[in-house]
Parts: structure tokens; C-alpha cells; sequence
């Protein structure tokens, strides 16, 4: 253990420098598609002296560079120059609400911390959070943002956004709050008025999401996981690795699902008008596992963090509870394949690309950092049935990864604006892209068919 102990800090900081190529050899034996799915393949975990890590280094997009759109769609970039965009929010009015925004400064020095910091900078999230809510504004309907103006500014890694009334909900990283708001206001100047209270020491999994329900008259907010597998103790995770439902009138909350270990994205399926969310999974059991996954939500569901993973199967490197907790989990619905950090998501039902896209869910991807080779790092469509996953997921938006495997761009949130197009976050390549579905060809005149 002694030995262990001084030699892993080393190797950390000779990965900074040269790599971990050179330092384990493990690497995927599965594709991803082979961990999607229903059912997916789920590999037995690998052991190694150190976690895999690939990271893509960020590199941006060069001018004139863009993702790819599927066939029969288009992408144009909505908006540019940002600021580490990660979450949005299209109003009423059309106008949308981005959030720029990363992780609050994180503790933890030595060794360890320094080749984190690096690791996290050649990954694009090296950046000190910008703190606010930025209004983007299309007024001629171009599909191009032409004016944008700081709505919300001194926030405390704001993420998710939800319009209820004539207050706007913001869940920062320790708390969930709002202001008064209209649609057509370009700035706030009230203060913000605390809800509730979120678990954020350490802020971990610091993204905190916001949804209502139909009516508003219930909030649900997202709170990840402080650590991989509760490696501090389960006392930390107090609250973490769930969804609260939180009443905004009388302040009164609870945890409305639990064992999620890191729920980001939430929408309701139409169909069914069921909750459902995006979950990241854990680390460091190998390049094949564990598969991210989309699943409903239901009250008190329980999802298996920190003891098992895919309903079921144990992590050995978790002390079991005394009696066996199988008994009450909820399955997932479908799994995203692994590390792939499935953070976006929204139903089809608001976005027009098509009868091809109609009955689905769309999920953000934002890439892989410890998989070998890489997954993620595009935009994914899952079509439903019945209010339920149906058949292999189709790519919507790729080529977030250039031919050197630079990260070009970063998917995380996804939305449909105004107009029915889809509005993809890129918190690498600080942009905003709208896809839409192409216009079809005009017929041949008379005149050119003789």
C-alpha cells in the first residue's frame, strides 16, 4: 500500500508530460454500439494501476469549420464567441437564454490536483466560470442570433433554467433560486430569491438542472454525485446522486428518485408525460463500462449507484449494505454506451426536422475522457414507441472530432427553438448550432422540362 501510495503520484505526473498511452495498454474490446441499447453488452470490469485516459485536446473550430448535420438536415452556427456555453432556454418570445458556466474552483493540491488541473485544461474545462445568463435574440428569423445582452450576471456556476409564471428558476451549484422575469426583458436586476438549498461541499458533480412540471407547480432539480462511487463515504453523497422535486410556492422539497449518479438532462416524454433523464455513469471499471444510460423516472425509484451499475451487476469496490438492495431497482430504459457523458436531452415533440425525426428523444453527448478509443462527442436521436426507446439510436450531429482526434467541439445541451429547429450548446468550440431540416428542391418549371 506504501509503495502504491508514492508510485501512483509519480505516474500522474509523468502522464501529464508523456501520456497514458504509455502507462496502461487497456483498452475497449467492444464497440459502443455493442453497449447500446436495451440490452446492452455489459463486459466484465478490467483492473489497472491506473484509470484509462484519453482526453481530446481542445483545439476550437477553425473559420468556416462546422459539425455535420444528417442527411437531409443543415446546421449553421446560431451564435459564436461565447463563453463556455453549457445549458439553454428558448422563451415565449423566441428569445433564448444561454448559460455560460463551468465548475465552481475545486480544492485538492499536490500531485494529484496539478495533473488534474492539466488534464482538465487540455479537455477544454480549464476555463473560470463566466457566472451568467447571456439573451440571445434572432428578431429577423435568419436562424442567426444578432444581438445577445448579459441577463443575469455574479452567479454561482448557474446551469439549468426554468420559466414558471413570472419567475425564472436558476439552479447554481449550491442552491436553487429565481428572480422575477418576463419574456421580452434583456436584463435583471432584482435579487435572487433562495428556494432550497443543494448539496455542493464538494461540488463534485456540480450541474444542477431544472425542470417543471406542467402546471409548475413542482420542480425538479438534478444533483450529482460529490465522488465516483462514494469514495469519501456515503455521509458526503448525503442528498447527491438524485432528482428533488421541490414545490416553489412552499419551499418544501424532497428527493423524488434516487441511485442516479449523475442526472443531467431532463424532459418529459410526451406520450406518456413521464420524467425522464440522461445519467453518466462510473469510472474506472475500463473502456467498456458502465453504460450511460436514459430512463424514466419514477417516485422513489431506485437506480443502483453507488452499489451496482445496470440494474444489477455489483461493483466489487463498493462495501454491499447489509441486506441485498436488488430487490428494488429500477431498470433503465436504454443504454448510451460508455463514457460517453450523455448530458443533453429533449423529446422531439417541439422540434420539426422531419417524420424521420417525430417520435424520439434527442441527447447531447459531450465525449469521452477516459475511454480508449474515444465515444461520444455528437449528437444522438433515440427513436420511441408507445413512450418508450425503439431501435437503434441514428446520428443527428457529428464531427466534433477533427482527423487528429482534437476536440473541435463539446455537445452538452440540447433544445428546440421558435421554429422547430434543434439548438446544440458547444462549450469547446463556444458556439451555438441550429440544425433544420433542408428546404426541399424546387419542382422544374414547365418551361425546363421542355
Amino acid at each position: 500500500m506504501k509503495i502504491r501510495t508514492i508510485l501512483i503520484p509519480l505516474l500522474l505526473a509523468g502522464a501529464a508530460y508523456g501520456g497514458w498511452t504509455a502507462l496502461t495498454n487497456e483498452r475497449a474490446d467492444l464497440s459502443v454500439e455493442a453497449v447500446m441499447g436495451a440490452k446492452p453488452t455489459i463486459a466484465e470490469p478490467k483492473k489497472t494501476l491506473l484509470p484509462t485516459m484519453k482526453v481530446a485536446k481542445a483545439v476550437g473550430w477553425k473559420a468556416g469549420e462546422a459539425p455535420a448535420a444528417a442527411a437531409g438536415l443543415t446546421v449553421q452556427a446560431f451564435a459564436t464567441g461565447l463563453d463556455h456555453p453549457r445549458w439553454m432556454l428558448t422563451l415565449a418570445n423566441g428569445d433564448v437564454l444561454v448559460a455560460e458556466s463551468n465548475s465552481p474552483p475545486r480544492e485538492g493540491g499536490g500531485v494529484r490536483g496539478w495533473v488534474m488541473r492539466n488534464l482538465m485544461s487540455k479537455a477544454g474545462a480549464g476555463v473560470a466560470s463566466p457566472n451568467r445568463i447571456t439573451l440571445l435574440r434572432d428578431a429577423d428569423g435568419d436562424g442567426v442570433a444578432e444581438s445577445r445582452s448579459v441577463l443575469l450576471s455574479n452567479l454561482n456556476s448557474p446551469f439549468g433554467m426554468a420559466l414558471v409564471g413570472d419567475h425564472l428558476y436558476v439552479g447554481n451549484v449550491d442552491a436553487l433560486v429565481r428572480f422575477p422575469f418576463k419574456p421580452g426583458q434583456t436584463k435583471i436586476d432584482a435579487p435572487a430569491e433562495t428556494i432550497v438549498k443543494l448539496p455542493a461541499d464538494p461540488p463534485g458533480h456540480w450541474t444542477r438542472n431544472v425542470v417543471a412540471n406542467a402546471d409548475g407547480s413542482k420542480l425538479y432539480v438534478s444533483v450529482g454525485s460529490a465522488t465516483n462511487i462514494a469514495d469519501n463515504g456515503l455521509a458526503v453523497e448525503k442528498g447527491r446522486a438524485a432528482i428533488w422535486e421541490v414545490d416553489p410556492k412552499t419551499k418544501a422539497n424532497r428527493v423524488f428518485a434516487y441511485g442516479l449518479r449523475n442526472p443531467t438532462g431532463m424532459a418529459w416524454e410526451p406520450a406518456t408525460n413521464m420524467l425522464w433523464t440522461v445519467v453518466n455513469e462510473r469510472d474506472m471499471l475500463g473502456s467498456d463500462l458502465a453504460p450511460d444510460y436514459l430512463t424514466h423516472v419514477e417516485l422513489g425509484g431506485f437506480y443502483g449507484w453507488p452499489y451496482y451499475y445496470w440494474h444489477g451487476y455489483v461493483d466489487e469496490r463498493v462495501e454491499q449494505p447489509e441486506e441485498d438492495q436488488r430487490q428494488y431497482l429500477v431498470r433503465p430504459d436504454y443504454a448510451l454506451g460508455p463514457h460517453t457523458a450523455s448530458l443533453g436531452l429533449t423529446f422531439a415533440k417541439d422540434v420539426k426536422l422531419g417524420p424521420q425525426f417525430a417520435d424520439g428523444a434527442f441527447i447531447g453527448q459531450h465525449g469521452s475522457w477516459n475511454r480508449r478509443p474515444f465515444s461520444g462527442y455528437k449528437v444522438i436521436y433515440v427513436p420511441f414507441a408507445k413512450g418508450k426507446p425503439a431501435g437503434p439510436a441514428v446520428d443527428v450531429l457529428t464531427g466534433f472530432l477533427d482527423d487528429k482526434e482534437q476536440a473541435r467541439g463539446r455537445p452538452v445541451g440540447v433544445i428546440a427553438d421558435r421554429t422547430g429547429a434543434l439548438l446544440i450548446a458547444d462549450d469547446v468550440g463556444n458556439a451555438i448550432w441550429r440544425i433544420s431540416a433542408k428546404a426541399p428542391a424546387p419542382a422544374p418549371s414547365a418551361t425546363a422540362a421542355r
